[in-house]
């Protein structure tokens, strides 16, 4: 069972990314703040939920959270800045779009920056232990999944629909097959041989 929050008794955001490990398209971030009697016996890292349940939650942390925020970030600061950097900026980012200014901030992981000096514990695995970091992960995943859904639509050979941009085999291919696209992260290896393509 999930804990609602690392500290009690404050106002304590949740945050994590999605879409760190793709080849293509943008890390997606949130951030959410959830009322400290919420409880959802579902709701758990977003990597161990169905596509379905995904989406049944999304509309009750939206509908329920105190306050919430979603930001991508593009490739071409993926590109700049690099991809650690890059979310940490995302996850900084919806912080600081939520309506409510928390407290405290919850991150998933082991890495990130001090955001506008506001208190933060980075705890591993924290979407599988906290409702808010979880909540953070459902909203990430599912904006994100979007997103990539709709730039299938331009770039249909990559089969973003299924893949979401993750370096599977199939989406190796269709890069080896159709050079990458404008939505291809320039500083990743998109192919394991490092062929250096020119964009």
């Amino acid at each position: 069972m999930l804990l609602p929050q690392y500290l009690l008794d404050v106002i304590e955001c949740g945050t994590d990314e999605a879409g760190r490990g793709c080849l293509a398209g943008p890390v997606t971030a949130a951030a959410v703040i959830l009322p400290q009697d919420f409880n959802n016996p579902v709701l758990n890292d977003s990597k161990k939920l169905t596509h379905k349940q995904r989406d049944l939650l999304r509309p009750i942390i939206e509908t329920e959270a105190v306050s919430f925020s979603v930001i991508h970030i593009d490739i071409d600061t993926i590109d700049k800045i690099n991809i650690l950097n890059a979310s940490i900026l995302g996850m900084q980012e919806s912080i600081r779009s939520l309506q409510t200014k928390p407290e405290h901030i919850a991150v998933d992981g082991n890495r990130f920056k001090p955001c506008d000096d506001i208190p933060y514990k980075c705890i591993i695995k924290g979407d599988g232990k906290y409702l808010n970091i979880a909540s953070a992960s459902i909203l990430a995943k599912t904006y994100r999944d979007n997103y990539m859904e709709k730039i299938h639509e331009e770039f249909p050979m990559y089969n973003w629909k299924q893949n979401k941009g993750y370096p599977t085999k199939e989406h190796r291919e269709a890069i080896r097959t159709h050079g990458p696209s404008k939505y291809h992260r320039k500083s990743f290896r998109l192919l394991p041989e490092q062929y250096q393509f020119n964009f």
